[in-house]
């Protein structure tokens, strides 16, 4: 049975940072594409990073430059580390998974075959 299951989410002052953990079974992380949405209350659920089947990674922008993705193929694993954190950050973190996602916008959530289900992580003013 497929499982994405993510933890590592918490209550962090904003300038902190965490690391989240999306930890895969039932797929091999190193052979699909695995990425991070977020969805704060009352709003859409929005991309926050994805690496793809060839290694590349894309962030939103309000991820860019503060948050990495990346995996552990033995653990078969992937993690967001989130630096910087700002009370806007505030949200339950999901981590997608899905098959070749090449020709398609990965910033659709409905484009994502997978969903784990999810860890809220809290920033403080």
């Amino acid at each position: 049975q497929l499982q994405l299951v993510e933890s590592g989410g918490d209550l962090v002052q904003a300038g902190g940072s965490l690391r989240l953990s999306c930890a895969a079974s039932g797929l091999t992380v190193s052979k699909s594409t695995v990425g991070w949405f977020r969805q704060a209350p009352e709003k859409e659920r929005e991309f926050v990073a994805a690496v793809r089947l060839s290694g590349d990674k894309t962030y939103s922008t309000s991820a860019t430059g503060r948050f990495i993705i990346s995996g552990d193929d033995a653990k078969n694993t992937v993690y967001l580390l989130m630096n910087r954190l700002k009370p806007d950050d505030t949200a339950t973190y999901y981590c997608a998974a899905s098959g070749d996602l090449s020709h398609v916008d990965l910033g659709s959530a409905r484009n994502w075959d997978y969903w784990g289900q999810g860890t809220q992580v809290t920033v403080s003013s």
